[in-house]
């Protein structure tokens, strides 16, 4: 037995709660009562499975409920199953199964007989003025009045076409029917007579075949037309993968378009009386969306909850904690300038009450997406909500549609359509997509760098500008020859000024040749530096004087599959086997001009290099023996790891800018920055000279760089210190640097980079380094005293916490499935002890390891209990919960058994 999660949309904005119903469960309310019902249904099945266990024999055919319906009175249940049953159940108690209606007892009219079968119950509908009829729509289009106190069928109506859904009109003297041909019927009750009149059927979308409509409403007005809303009976041939919602109001029509299947919907109503139509909530698969049919032009309201992480897909995600208020009130001012399509009306679903405490600061988390764009979420809370937007499509000349989704349909078109909904999974240009993000919280400055070598600089402007964006390109080969690129063409920057909305703005695009992804990244917001690295190599770039620093190659002459295109760490016997043959056909060329005598050795090499590596893929990593890798390893000169730092590199009484880089072959570079006094900043050249380089022996690819003070703790942030937000670091005792690889912790002494301590992981347990951070773990019960951590997830999906500098292991987590690959690798870490992955392509789960900092959902949904019924056997269950005692009333098996007999005489 599976769970089934369930997240509800009656709480507060911005507060959600989720339910756990076991067995997979289908909520269903009955006016004041709201009960789970268990079901046994097929997988992948969208409708409503039978909910109690019934008769053994019974065949699914007969069992399974197809559709339910709650009567107005809050006392029964009506259940249509697949055999073309209806079961009237008496709740909250189940205390009785009243008279089943069979779909032998309809009795339906002469012509019908003999023509087609019933089939399943589709649609059960009450008469909105008289509630002891209910009409029961069957599969093949008859649809019965059935009386509920006399048990009888009082009118037939037989539709020709496959019925799809019903709704029956408010003064009870219509019945709309909707069918699988995409057309729909209104049937016109007699007041007195058991005839019903059917006007013409309506085919909305032209005599073309048309899917079907899958549901219709018709809802009154005060003084005016009335609303007619349904979903599908889009063209076939021409719109027929298009998910639409039709909405007609007097002579106003508009098809709204989302982007993934429809689920559902239904129209909230405001007024005195809850009778006029003011939003249309529609759920679709990856979705929620609600309309405001009360404005001019039918605009949608903006979600405060349940948005769409992935309206494009997420490729790299940022978090940046403590972001101050001025920063914030600009980033939140930009969001606003762009939310001016949305409706200016609250969100109209309320319920429940916040307990929880407003967070202690203001923190953001930024996904990167494969369109292009970067998305700035309030993650200070327990729900992400969005603030500000940008798309960096907009510099390049590229394929994408700039258009707003939410635009107008050209006038005339027909039908009709409006793009609404965010979610937008479709990329035109792959190379748009964003790998890495690094933002500067204390000036203002951002970096992002995407797929085709692109990396952007971005500074927060309240006003809109028109500028032509610089750019720069940077050859990571440095002429080097015999390489050729085979991978994506580079985005071309646009020439002309261009237009920026209020927000942050580029001013400078550096171009990476060859145009690999973008591997590593990071900013120096006070030197006015922005670090780069690929697989081919690593750059850093004078943003404020706009010219290079710094170029480094480190691409190794055997990496031919760095000249491919985009990476792939994973190896697969494809890749393995593709390797060896262009390896065995190189050498073939080559031994035809020179030495044909070789051939043979050649073959066996690379053979005898496939069959190791073949054995190495077929052992567990809990098993795998720790050698020193190969230096013929592909991209051993990918760039994994830079990192800024004002320590001593040079000598021990001179502290120096400098930058490290961490490589896939588990080679670190150390670079000395001569960076001009702040008065000369602008003028003077920037200079970077080569220090150190330290080679792992195990040569596992190196994920992470710290710098410790004298004290053991970590350099702080960039302008951390000037803003008076972090002591100054020691700079009289002696600095270390803390190199993570895959598989050990090392601390080397500085300035002379010896060995001091380390601590081996891979050979312990058999995992590996995914992810690291440092956080900074502040006590629960003292609020000035904290200490420092390094924070890592490891292949297996345990997060561990090492303390600094001693680097001793302080506890283990288990967070991660081990098999959730894309998980482990979405994973980040922030500077309070928390942290974020996608459990899905869509939803990020939040975890902490600090005691003082606990972001937790804290909520009140207040719902009214049914009435205890009044029975001297009956237990006593006031502490149980509704759902537990509708379980245990004395009356629930004899419904089970009821069921049971009814259907074991079906079948006879």
């Amino acid at each position: 037995v599976g769970e089934f999660f369930s997240t509800c949309g009656f709480v507060q904005p911005s507060k959600e709660c989720k339910s756990r119903l076991r067995g997979g469960s289908h909520l269903a309310g009955a006016a004041n009562n709201v009960a789970p019902f268990q079901r046994d249904g097929a997988e992948g099945c969208p409708s409503c499975n039978f909910l109690v266990c019934v008769c053994a024999r019974a065949p699914p055919s007969v069992t399974r409920v197809t559709s339910v319906l709650t009567h107005s009175s809050g006392e029964l249940l009506l259940l249509g199953t697949e055999g073309g049953h209806v079961f009237i159940v008496e709740v909250p108690g189940f205390r009785d199964c009243r008279s089943t209606i069979h779909s032998d007892l309809q009795k339906p009219p002469y012509d019908y007989i003999g023509r087609r079968n019933l089939e399943h119950v589709e649609a059960l509908q009450e008469n909105p003025i008289n509630s002891n009829q209910v009409a029961i729509g069957y599969g093949r289009g008859l649809m019965v009045i059935w009386d509920l106190n006399h048990r009888c069928a009082i009118r037939h109506i037989p539709a020709t076409q496959q019925l799809e859904s019903m709704w029956w009109t408010e003064n009870g003297s219509c019945i709309l029917s909707s069918h699988s041909d995409g057309s729909y019927c209104c049937w016109t009750l007699r007041t007195g007579d058991k005839k019903e009149e059917e006007e013409k059927s309506n085919i909305p979308y032209g005599h073309f075949p048309c899917k079907a409509i899958n549901k219709i409403v018709q809802l009154p007005t005060a003084g005016g037309p009335p609303f007619l809303l349904f979903s599908g009976g889009m063209p076939r041939a021409s719109y027929g993968d298009r998910h639409c919602i039709t909405v007609i109001y007097s002579k106003t029509q508009v098809a709204f378009d989302f982007t993934s299947r429809i689920i559902d919907f239904f129209v909230i109503r405001d007024g005195p009386h809850h009778t006029e139509p003011s939003a249309l909530v529609v759920l679709v698969e990856e979705e929620l969306v609600v309309i405001d049919l009360q404005t001019e032009g039918w605009p949608v309201i903006q979600t405060p909850y349940l948005v769409p992480l992935h309206s494009s897909a997420i490729t790299c995600s940022h978090h940046v904690s403590a972001i101050p208020l001025k920063l914030w009130e600009r980033i939140i001012a930009a969001g606003v300038v762009q939310n001016t399509q949305y409706s200016k009306k609250l969100w109209p679903i309320t319920g429940g009450q916040n307990l929880a405490p407003d967070p202690p600061q203001r923190d953001l988390l930024l996904t990167g997406h494969e369109d292009g764009t970067v998305r700035f979420w309030d993650a200070s809370g327990v729900c992400l909500y969005p603030l500000y937007k940008l798309s960096t499509a907009a510099v390049f000349n590229a394929d994408a549609d700039l258009n707003d989704n939410m635009s107008q349909s050209a006038e005339g078109e027909w039908p009709p359509f409006r793009k609404v909904g965010c979610f937008d999974p479709y990329s035109d240009d792959p190379r748009l997509g964003i790998q890495k993000i690094h933002l500067c919280k204390y000036s203002g400055y951002l970096t992002v760098a995407g797929t085709a070598g692109q990396i952007l600089m971005l500074e927060l402007n309240d006003e809109a500008a028109e500028q032509t964006v610089e750019a720069k390109v940077v050859d990571l080969l440095q002429g080097q020859e015999g390489f050729r690129w085979k991978g994506h063409t580079q985005l071309d920057v646009r020439e002309e000024p261009v237009l920026f909305p209020p927000g942050f703005q580029p001013f400078t695009v550096v171009q990476c040749q060859p145009p690999a992804v973008v591997t590593a990244l990071n900013l120096h917001s006070e030197w006015k530096l922005v670090a780069f690295g690929t697989s081919h190599g690593f750059g850093v770039y004078d943003y404020l004087q706009k010219n290079t620093v710094l170029v480094k190659c480190t691409l190794n002459p055997s990496d031919q599959l760095a000249m491919e295109g985009p990476l792939s760490r994973v190896k697969s016997i494809k890749k393995s086997l593709r390797q060896s043959f262009r390896r065995i056909r190189r050498s073939r060329v080559s031994l035809r001009k020179h030495h044909i005598s070789n051939t043979n050795k050649v073959i066996q090499e690379a053979n005898a290099r496939l069959e190791a590596e073949l054995a190495e893929m077929e052992l567990a990593p809990v098993q795998r023996k720790i050698e020193a890798r190969s230096s013929d390893d592909s991209f051993t000169g990918l760039v994994r790891i830079l990192c800024f730092a004002d320590t001593f590199l040079s000598d021990s009484s001179h502290n120096t800018p400098s930058l490290w880089a961490g490589t896939n072959g588990g080679t670190v570079f150390a670079y000395i920055l001569y960076i001009p006094p702040v008065e000369h900043r602008a003028d003077e050249a920037l200079t970077a000279q080569p220090a150190k380089e330290i080679q792992l022996m195990h040569r596992a690819p190196v994920v992470g760089i710290v710098v410790l003070d004298g004290h053991g703790a970590p350099l702080p942030e960039p302008l951390e210190t000037a803003h008076d937000l972090a002591r100054s670091p020691d700079l009289l005792g002696s600095h270390h640097v803390l190199v993570i690889s895959e598989e050990q912790f090392k601390v080397f002494t500085l300035p002379k980079l010896s060995s001091k301590m380390k601590l081996k992981l891979t050979a312990v347990d058999g995992s590996r380094v995914r992810r690291v951070g440092v956080a900074w773990f502040g006590s629960s019960r003292t609020e000035d005293y904290g200490e420092s951590g390094l924070v890592f997830l490891t292949n297996q999906g345990d997060v561990h916490v090492l303390s600094l500098p001693h680097i001793k292991m302080q506890i283990r987590y288990p967070c991660i499935r081990r098999e959730d690959v894309s998980g482990i690798a979405s994973c980040v870490f922030t500077k309070q002890g928390q942290g974020f992955y996608l459990m899905s392509p869509s939803e990020f789960e939040r975890f902490s390891l600090s005691t003082r900092y606990l972001v937790e959902p804290r909520c009140l949904v207040e719902a009214p209990l049914p009435p205890v019924f009044s029975n001297q056997h009956q237990p006593k269950l006031e502490g149980a919960s509704s759902a537990l005692r509708y379980m245990l009333s004395p009356y629930f098996p004899f419904f089970l058994q009821e069921i049971q007999k009814s259907l074991e005489g079906d079948q006879t």
